[in-house]
């Protein structure tokens, strides 16, 4: 029986050859580029779910409605072809959204949600026949990790961690005071601001020992769950399509990256928008 490692070096040698034989053939003819801009939002109607929740205004409210229409008109300029955000798909092969057409029709106007106040205006303000879920589940196996801490002293420095989100949701909260939509969700998709909410989760890794890897667990479930959001957003795509992704702030790093990662995909930055540049 061949060692595996042998099998492993076959199979790059073999990936190796066949790149090397693609390379002297005739180029294919390039695809047109996707472009997709990652809007990372904070949760507008504060649904309870995240490690750290927010207190935020009521986006109902004149003030904020009236910001939403600017924020719109702003978005609109980048003319993308479809709008997705997290939300799930009414089936698993189904991802345009029920509840989309219901805005459409005049419904769920009072939902307090980024879906429908943010990524639906602004679908509609396109005239977009469709809005697309692609969210997906994930496990969260938070619990192993505050275990594994309790057992071996790291109690101090997990809350530690923890403090760092509660502090950013006490610094977003005061800047609601004085500041619009818009203003608050470019300071979330400021690259350094996702890098850091993101890094609570590879800070994780320094939990665990051997075999008993509760972080990198951690970690690696929210790989999985991100790459399986990514996922939908790919096949969604076509050609030459300019797309916008409505999604969570902490998704945001991950969801960037895989964009990075596509070939003839390009990224396109939020901030210019969301300032009105």
């Amino acid at each position: 029986m061949r060692h595996p490692s042998k099998r492993w070096h076959w199979l790059a040698f073999s990936l190796w050859a066949a790149a090397s034989a693609a390379s002297s053939a005739p180029a294919a003819s390039p695809l047109a580029e996707v472009k997709v801009m990652v809007l990372a939002t904070y949760h507008f109607g504060n649904p309870g779910q995240d490690a750290v929740n927010l207190a935020v205004d009521d986006v109902l409210s004149p003030k904020r409605q009236a910001e939403l229409q600017t924020l719109t008109r702003r978005l609109v300029e980048f003319r993308p072809h479809k709008v997705m955000v997290e939300r799930r798909p009414a089936a698993p092969d189904r991802p345009e959204l029920p509840s989309y057409q219901a805005w459409r029709q005049g419904e769920r106007r009072a939902q307090r949600n980024e879906v429908e106040q943010l990524g639906f205006r602004l679908a509609e303000a396109r005239g977009h026949e469709q809005a697309y879920g692609v969210d997906a589940d994930g496990n969260f196996p938070f619990e192993p990790l505050q275990d594994y801490a309790r057992q071996r002293g790291m109690e101090a420095r997990l809350q530690a961690m923890l403090a760092v989100l509660q502090q950013g949701a006490k610094d977003f909260e005061v800047r609601q005071a004085r500041h619009s939509i818009a203003e608050l969700l470019a300071e979330l998709n400021r690259p350094e601001a996702l890098l850091r909410d993101h890094q609570f989760y590879t800070e994780a890794l320094h939990f665990g020992h051997g075999d008993n890897q509760p972080g990198a667990e951690l970690l690696g479930q929210w790989y999985t769950r991100n790459a399986r959001i990514c996922a939908r957003v790919v096949q969604l795509a076509r050609p030459g399509e300019r797309i916008v992704v409505v999604y969570g702030s902490g998704h945001a790093y991950l969801l960037r990256q895989c964009v990075l990662e596509q070939p003839g995909w390009r990224l396109v930055e939020a901030l210019p928008y969301l300032l009105g540049q």
